[in-house]
């Protein structure tokens, strides 16, 4: 299991079985998706964001984008706004640049989570851009305690009238 030394551990003390499976090195969650021939909704985007006090992590399906609007109210924190790859490389040495596993007490950060998620077994980068880890929802809900709220934090897609 190639799941990095942080998160290992934590599956290993409290026995949760983990499916590790490889694909071709990719970067994007989407790529990810397509590389392992899963629905993009099934696959965890991590997105980290930080305000003037610190940062948190967002987890949400691979096929949709923070809605940075949504998350502010969500947090309270109206001056969230993307982190900078200096940030990642920093908080997260021990993954490579964007696998970083939605764990965030891992690392000291808040986790939130998009209910979406939610639907079905949830598959995550933990820490390289060559395999992915499956684990029931429960499970991961359990093990990363994340802020579950009742609303989406992806966009909601733009409405289209027909005239």
């Amino acid at each position: 299991m190639a799941i990095n030394r942080r998160l290992g551990e934590l599956i290993r003390s409290r026995g949760v079985r983990v499916e590790v499976q490889p694909h071709r090195e990719v970067f994007t969650a989407q790529e990810v998706a397509h590389a392992s021939h899963l629905p993009r909704r099934n696959m965890a985007k991590v997105v980290v964001l930080r305000d003037g006090v610190d940062h948190l992590m967002v987890a949400l399906p691979a096929s949709e984008h923070v809605d940075l609007e949504t998350l502010r109210s969500t947090t309270g924190r109206p001056g969230l706004e993307l982190a900078p790859e200096e940030d990642l490389r920093s908080i997260f040495p021990d993954c490579e640049l964007g696998a970083m596993p939605p764990f965030g007490h891992l690392y000291g950060l808040r986790m939130y989570v998009d209910p979406c998620l939610a639907e079905h077994d949830i598959w995550f980068q933990a820490g390289n851009h060559h395999e992915i880890a499956r684990m029931a929802y429960e499970t991961y809900e359990r093990l990363s305690r994340p802020y579950v709220g009742g609303v989406c934090l992806h966009r909601k897609p733009a409405h289209v009238t027909v005239a």
